[in-house]
């Protein structure tokens, strides 16, 4: 990790430069005495606790960056900038935005999960709209960035492998790096920061859900995953994107952040952020997560078991236009009346409920979805084979705590936050 002072001109011809703009949570991290144990310290922010600064909120930091520049911005309804847009706000400063590109569920973040992202052109800023999400579409062309000198991506991210809005960051780097652009990354914070925990992707199972050998809830923030992703060499060829990155303040991997919009249309509350990476799993399988209901992401069931004193049938809804099991009545479990399950931020990835439900399931031949989509999903094919052999919960997670830990050790090279968990 590099200092500078961040009003000093780049030159955009450097292959490769990490640019780290630190400042005043430098300053303030260091001030505490080595002695001090993270006890104490969680204590000590507790008392004197400050709001988090986003990167994008920090404009006098990357502002000389981009001005008499041309821009794109990788975005969606998260990138907001004292709930203004990002664009709107740039544009109000006349920088010269000249496209947007929008990930999975689009610029306004309201198309379905998997759902084709069309271009288009943005109603409010006038500005087009390029999709990233397609399997055509996934990295910017040369012809596509020829005239842009500078992308920012700001996109507010939960921390989970799956979630592919670091698949789309992965692409982005990889453009800027092949075409020789420089990367301006505005920091968020991760609502699933707190813990590192899942199998972690094996060689053979990446796709666009998973591209990268970490656990499914990696607890790194955009920025420090990017930061992985060039010091690993994850790139194509090993090519390196020239990166400037604009850190939060006041943030460090236990503090606990309310996300002021929702990330993406199923996850409406922080409820369903914290239970998202133990869930996602049942999208591998004939089992609804509760996608057509008021309550997505915080309940299951499937028409396949027998009764369990609670149902729920999914319809067509914003996000969910032909939810799974569409109409049909799905027995399972609300886990917002189960106490304390949804209501703080989890510390492990809880198989519980996936081994739960495959035990109760009457034909366990259609439990798994035929494309091997639970494969992708957890990146590792054992974690099925031992939940078709009757392996515990338990049984499993352990069988994954070594790959765990070894990953922390490489993560931790590449943390820009105080960290705590053990």
């Amino acid at each position: 990790m590099c200092h500078i002072n961040i009003h000093k001109r780049i030159s955009l011809k450097l292959k490769y430069f990490c640019f780290i703009i630190y400042g005043s949570f430098n300053l303030f991290y260091n001030n505490f005495s080595a002695q001090v144990s993270d006890s104490a310290y969680v204590l000590n922010r507790d008392k004197n606790k400050q709001k988090v600064i986003v990167g994008a909120q920090q404009i006098h930091h990357y502002l000389n960056y981009i001005k008499d520049k041309s821009i794109a911005i990788v975005g969606n309804q998260t990138s907001v900038v004292n709930n203004v847009h990002l664009v709107d706000t740039l544009l109000s400063l006349n920088v010269d935005v000249k496209m947007v590109f929008a990930p999975e569920h689009g610029f306004r973040g309201n198309a379905d999960a998997g759902e084709k992202v069309l271009d288009g052109r943005d109603p409010i800023s006038g500005l087009p709209i390029k999709s990233l999400y397609g399997s055509k579409n996934r990295k910017p062309s040369q012809e596509v960035l020829k005239d842009i000198d500078v992308l920012i991506f700001d996109i507010q991210d939960v921390g989970v492998r799956f979630y592919t809005y670091i698949s789309t960051m992965h692409y982005i780097m990889e453009a800027c790096a092949e075409q020789n652009k420089m990367l301006i990354i505005l920091d968020r914070p991760n609502p699933n920061g707190n813990y590192v925990d899942g199998p972690v992707l094996k060689k053979g199972n990446e796709s666009f859900i998973g591209m990268h050998p970490v656990p499914i809830v990696h607890g790194m923030t955009v920025a420090e995953y990017a930061k992985m992703i060039n010091g690993e060499g994850w790139l194509k060829a090993g090519v390196k994107c020239p990166l400037i990155i604009v850190p939060c303040q006041f943030y460090d991997h236990s503090t606990f952040y309310k996300l002021p919009i929702k990330p993406s249309p199923n996850l409406p509350n922080m409820k369903c952020i914290y239970l998202y990476p133990s869930l996602c799993l049942f999208e591998g399988t004939n089992v609804s997560v509760g996608r057509g209901t008021a309550t997505p992401f915080q309940l299951f069931g499937s028409p396949f078991i027998n009764e369990t004193g609670f149902s729920f049938t999914p319809k067509p809804a914003l996000g969910a236009k032909n939810p799974k099991h569409n109409g049909e009545i799905c027995f399972g479990y609300n886990l917002n009346l189960i106490e304390g399950s949804s209501l703080k931020a989890q510390n492990k990835l809880n198989l519980d409920w996936v081994v739960n439900m495959w035990e109760l399931t009457k034909d366990k031949s259609d439990f798994f979805r035929k494309d091997g989509f639970f494969r992708l999903l957890t990146g590792d094919p054992k974690i099925r084979l031992m939940i078709e052999n009757n392996k515990t919960s338990i049984e499993i997670w352990k069988s994954f705590q070594q790959e765990v830990k070894q990953f922390k050790l490489i993560r931790k090279k590449y943390l820009l936050y105080p960290d705590f968990e053990k």
